[in-house]
């Protein structure tokens, strides 16, 4: 990403306990790390690093209680099936707290102490120049949104265009989808309604025209009163272009 000129936020690995969280626990024995709390890592690119045009970074730890509260659940779930496991209670799935030398089989304890000293971290890695932490972590916070769209993309929007086969029908395909998808992002921001709600409700109201004779007659069912408003507000307003 940085050979492209890219900045980028990304959610890191934590391989071991920070050195800042354990330079926090020596100066505050016997205390809790507050709840969101966040530590702060420079990572200054050396001579060559910059020389091949990397750049200065950034690594943010966040500590949030909820987050370490369900991770702790979660590894009290999982020792608790490794120890059935080394006991022969049920059989050996995979565990990464089972150990395994040869034939024998033991729980993992080291492991599981590092799993639990990093339990409620999560780390966030950045090239932006002059960083706050809240905008690291907030923006990485949105990711959903694009996972969302890509959701979207291929399940609401159909847009595997898995039945083409020339290049003309693919990219014909997928420039729709696209502008679909350029149009649910008009509606949900205009009317606060998600594409799913919007659909379900305006699909059911029509307009039909019936040929009696020489007349036609229009018979139509009023929407109701939300979905008016939500109409409202995606219509362009005068001299909009």
């Amino acid at each position: 990403m940085e050979d492209a000129g890219l900045s980028f936020i990304l959610g890191a690995r934590i391989p071991d306990v920070p050195y800042q969280v354990q330079r926090w626990h020596r100066q505050h024995p016997d205390e809790a790390i507050p709840d969101g709390h966040i530590f702060v890592q420079p990572l200054p690119a050396g001579p060559t690093e910059k020389a091949r045009g990397r750049r200065d970074r950034v690594m943010y730890y966040q500590y949030k209680h909820g987050r370490a509260r369900r991770t702790l659940r979660g590894i009290d779930q999982q020792v608790t099936k490794a120890e059935k496991a080394v006991a022969g209670d049920v059989p050996v799935k995979r565990n990464r707290f089972i150990k395994l030398d040869g034939a024998d089989k033991s729980v993992n304890r080291e492991l599981e102490a590092k799993a639990r000293a990093l339990a409620g971290l999560k780390a966030y890695l950045t090239n932006l120049p002059d960083p706050s932490p809240q905008f690291v972590i907030g923006a990485y916070g949105q990711l959903w949104r694009i996972e969302k769209a890509f959701r979207m993309s291929k399940h609401d929007l159909q847009a595997r265009p898995i039945y083409h086969h020339k290049r003309e029908s693919i990219d014909a395909h997928l420039t729709v989808v696209f502008a679909a998808l350029a149009v649910t992002r008009h509606v949900e921001a205009a009317t606060g309604w998600s594409i799913k709600r919007f659909v379900r409700t305006a699909r059911r109201y029509r307009s039909v025209q019936i040929r009696v004779g020489h007349h036609i007659l229009t018979a139509e069912e009023p929407p109701p009163d939300d979905l008016r408003d939500a109409l409202a507000q995606i219509r362009p307003s005068r001299g909009a272009h």
